[in-house]
């Protein structure tokens, strides 16, 4: 038995990474995958999460969601604080009002149930998490404030939900809902002031402990993971469901501090925020009771158009009052509510409280949440893309490339780049190069590409792939090191170093710079050929001999060598090569249609 059950807590992990594999190959929602493929292992009996976890099931769901929205809140910092402004708070206070008015109304009337019933599937049914939203907008890209809007709000809103179905089931129990009681007061007062104390003590305790250095390197990591679990079970040890604020709370507060370089556990909150999310999800769906979720179809389904077509825009519209935003951007914020993990987990605490409080209703009350929460994932999980797209807020694919190092042949590829429609962007320290650059038409960047606050200010919409470029190996290396993490290691390129050692990430198979600058001196140049049927990569090289193949621009991409990636140039690719001064070849300027224009 033993075995078994490792075998499952194994093929969860497996499992969910598979998901996450799976969804990116086919360029679906995650969500989606996890919800499907964790359905499938729950009816077919392949995972029953109950026996596997037993009484551990919701203390196990409960760190882990401590987890998510530590990670989540971590990401939170002045920036993306300010980005959001004004209509998050107000999402999280008058739009989760709203949102709660119509759907109790709803509740109620539709299902025919208990009004103190209502109430509580409302209030559950306001959060929406970072559990949905993160890998949501990972999809979609949203251009401008949206994004950290949607960002915001999902981490800000699940302590608040969770602190209001509290209140709403204390009000049950109290009056059912016919007066207000003032133990109900006194315990809202309680999560939020207990939660805020406690995020805020572990946060000074964890900038005193790195700031000062009073632990080795291998223990920083482990350390804030430890306080964050610890944190979040300290508080609601002390008051029931404060454990969500604190974490949120500690994420924030270390999210806006300047003492301690967190970028570290930022990649660790990142790995661990995909696989505790796949899990979660995994679980999750493997306990959804497809019969509960029948029970009632008709109405949870009109519960969930009017959570989506009623609740979410009235919420927007009211939070959004004399805002900057444009009418697309607060079309995209009526669009986007999916309901996630903490949803689910709220619902299923309340579920078992209601049966022991002896409150009929508690199925019609589970079935409710989870129709919705099933129903906001698919709708929002699949229209989520093709919306941002037909409202014009939503990124295009990342084609273009990011190039560290401007000089002259980094500026003429930059220079190629662009007129065949991929947006480029050069960084460099040296200002004399910069001004070069723009006045060549380049977009261009003056700084430290290894300074955070340059990486703050880059504008990399439609960027998708890095290219570290300069003389320096160290350089080279820190920036593909700094920038992987935006880029993914897949598409993050450096030179050939001198030193093994400083090999970062993936290395171009390309000559060295002094080779490239030799070769420019001796009166080579970078063009651009477009091959056919007719004139293939053979001919090419016959008519080209020593040529340097840089790359391909293939399907609006820019391709490149490695030692693990040759490349075979075909018809109908642009080659970008280091050949001879005399053109040996047909060099085919791309179609003005595709110019993507840089500004100086």
């Amino acid at each position: 038995m033993e075995h078994d059950t490792l075998i499952v807590l194994g093929g969860i992990a497996a499992a969910g990474i598979v998901c996450q594999w799976m969804a990116a190959r086919l360029k679906l929602p995650s969500i989606l995958v996890l919800l499907v493929v964790g359905a499938v292992a729950g009816q077919t009996g392949a995972l029953d999460p109950d026996q596997v976890f037993g009484d551990l099931l919701f203390p196990a769901v409960s760190l882990s969601v401590a987890l998510i929205l530590f990670e989540g809140s971590l990401g939170l910092g002045r920036r993306q604080l300010r980005d959001a402004g004004a209509p998050a708070l107000l999402l999280c206070t008058v739009g989760a009002a709203v949102t709660f008015v119509v759907l109790w109304q709803v509740a109620e009337r539709v299902l025919d149930i208990d009004r103190g019933i209502a109430a509580l599937i409302a209030a559950n049914l306001i959060v929406t998490g970072p559990t949905v939203i993160g890998p949501l907008l990972k999809q979609v890209r949203p251009r401008g404030r949206v994004g950290a809007i949607l960002q915001a709000e999902g981490i800000i809103i699940d302590p608040i939900g969770a602190a209001a179905a509290i209140v709403v089931f204390e009000l049950i129990l109290a009056s059912r809902l016919e007066g207000v009681n003032a133990d109900t007061a006194t315990t809202l007062l309680a999560i939020v002031g207990i939660g805020a104390g406690i995020g805020l003590a572990g946060a000074a305790i964890l900038v005193v402990a790195l700031g000062r250095f009073l632990l080795p390197d291998h223990l920083r990591q482990p350390a804030v993971v430890a306080m964050v679990l610890f944190t979040f079970a300290l508080s609601n040890h002390f008051q029931e469901e404060s454990g969500l604020v604190a974490v949120t709370v500690l994420g924030l507060a270390l999210a806006n501090q300047t003492r301690v370089d967190l970028h570290e556990v930022l990649e660790l909150a990142e790995s661990l925020q995909v696989l505790v999310l796949s899990s979660l999800f995994l679980i999750l769906a493997a306990r959804l009771d497809l019969g509960v979720v029948a029970d009632d179809l008709v109405a949870n389904l009109v519960l969930l158009a009017a959570a989506v077509l009623v609740a979410r825009p009235l919420a927007v519209a009211a939070s959004t009052v004399g805002s900057k935003l444009h009418l697309k951007e607060r079309a995209f914020l009526a669009s986007v509510a999916p309901r996630g993990i903490v949803a689910a987990a709220i619902a299923s605490v309340f579920t078992i409280r209601l049966d022991e409080a002896g409150i009929p209703g508690s199925d019609r009350f589970a079935g409710a949440v989870l129709t919705v929460l099933i129903g906001t994932i698919i709708v929002y999980g699949i229209g989520g893309r093709w919306i941002g797209t037909r409202l014009d807020v939503a990124e295009e694919e990342p084609r273009g490339v990011l190039i560290v190092g401007v000089n002259d042949w980094s500026r003429r590829l930059a220079e190629l780049l662009r007129e065949h429609g991929l947006r480029t962007m050069l960084v460099d320290r040296k200002r004399a190069s910069v001004v070069t650059a723009r006045l060549a038409g380049e977009e261009a960047v003056h700084g430290s590409i290894l300074s955070s606050r340059v990486q703050d200010s880059l504008d990399l919409t439609g960027i998708g792939q890095l290219l570290a470029l300069t003389s320096s190996d160290e350089v080279n290396a820190l920036a593909v090191e700094r920038l992987r993490g935006r880029f993914g290691r897949s598409n993050t390129w450096m030179l050939a170093p001198k030193d093994p050692e400083h090999q970062v990430g993936r290395v171009l198979r390309w000559p060295d710079v002094a080779t490239i600058e030799s070769r420019l001196a001796a009166g080579n140049r970078l063009r651009a050929t477009r091959l056919s049927e007719s004139f293939d990569w053979d001919t090419y090289r016959e008519r080209n001999p020593g040529a340097e193949l840089l790359g391909v621009i293939r399907d609006d991409r820019f391709v490149v060598p490695s030692d693990e990636h040759l490349i075979t140039p075909e018809p109908g690719d642009v080659l970008i090569a280091l050949a001879g001064r005399k053109p040996q070849d047909p060099v085919v300027s791309a179609p003005k249609a595709k110019t993507a224009p840089n500004l100086p």
